[in-house]
């Protein structure tokens, strides 16, 4: 069921829910580009009956209200809007892809309100120090990310017609997306059960502008407005050894300077290979036994 509500600042952000009303709660963060569909498979919700999942539109994606330049760290806010609109009071965190730095922002900014976090192929920030940053990354993904850095509005023009292509043949980005993956990654790309909850969300997400994955890309590039040795929160990094959209080095930087982190590398996995293990991520953000607040 999908839900607009407003943040304190006054912008509309939408929202949809599933699973369990009384159950306990996860906030999903969708990846870039993305939206609130699709986040977690159907499949995987299903085999969760008592769980709560709530995914919302980031700014400037689907039907929620832009943001130009935020940052990071201005998830935590939303997210405590959203939270407080449905009633929660603590809640889980579970952020995908470019999703997981917000995520992180969460664990870091709402200690008292999230129980646990789970960043799954997340980047690290990219003033990371002792991190060559595009060390292993796809050149396709090296060569746009260095077009944001550089020139922004031929980095925004750019999106606009890769958005505007995506309205008219979703199935476009996802053979975009293809150039440079591991082969594990393809075989997960071309399963129904993936394929098809990604087309209908780059639809969703982009059906009105490009802005949000604009937004997102800047926002991830630039300061992400938290230091990550500041979470205090048990927070599960997920990455694959495979992965070149966000390098190993990513994963391997986050685990030693996140706090209480407990870190997950899948050897055969890649960048996809994260969909494939949402089922024990999500045991393990509704542990039999719940963290203590700090």
């Amino acid at each position: 069921m999908a839900h607009g509500i407003r943040t304190q600042d006054g912008r509309r952000l939408t929202l949809e829910e599933h699973g369990a009303p009384d159950g306990p709660a996860v906030i999903l963060l969708h990846g870039t580009p993305g939206c609130r569909f699709g986040v977690v498979p159907e499949d995987v919700v299903t085999a969760h009956p008592g769980t709560r999942f709530i995914s919302y539109d980031r700014p400037g994606y689907g039907d929620s209200d832009r943001q130009p330049g935020r940052r990071v760290a201005d998830a935590a806010r939303d997210v405590r809007d959203v939270a407080d609109a449905r009633g929660l009071d603590r809640f889980s965190v579970l952020g995908l892809f470019g999703g997981a730095p917000h995520a992180l922002a969460c664990a870091a900014l709402l200690p008292s309100r999230v129980r646990r976090a789970a960043a799954l192929a997340s980047p690290a920030p990219p003033d990371a120090r002792d991190l060559s940053w595009f060390d292993g990354m796809a050149d396709s993904r090296v060569e746009e990310f260095t077009l944001a850095l550089t020139d922004p509005l031929a980095y925004a023009g750019r999106l606009a017609a890769r958005a505007a292509d995506v309205r008219r043949d979703p199935a476009q980005l996802l053979v975009s997306l293809r150039d440079g993956l591991s082969d594990s990654d393809r075989r997960i790309l071309s399963t129904p059960a993936v394929g098809e909850p990604l087309l209908r969300a780059y639809r969703e997400a982009l059906r009105g502008s490009s802005d949000g994955w604009l937004d997102d890309d800047l926002a991830l590039l630039s300061n992400w407005g938290f230091d990550p040795a500041t979470v205090t929160r048990p927070v599960l990094l997920w990455h694959g050894a495979r992965d070149t959209l966000s390098p190993v080095g990513h994963f391997k930087w986050l685990a030693h300077h996140v706090p209480r982190a407990r870190p997950v590398l899948e050897q055969d996995a890649g960048h996809f290979g994260a969909l494939e293990a949402l089922p024990a991520v999500l045991d393990w953000l509704h542990p039999t036994t719940e963290p203590a607040a700090p």
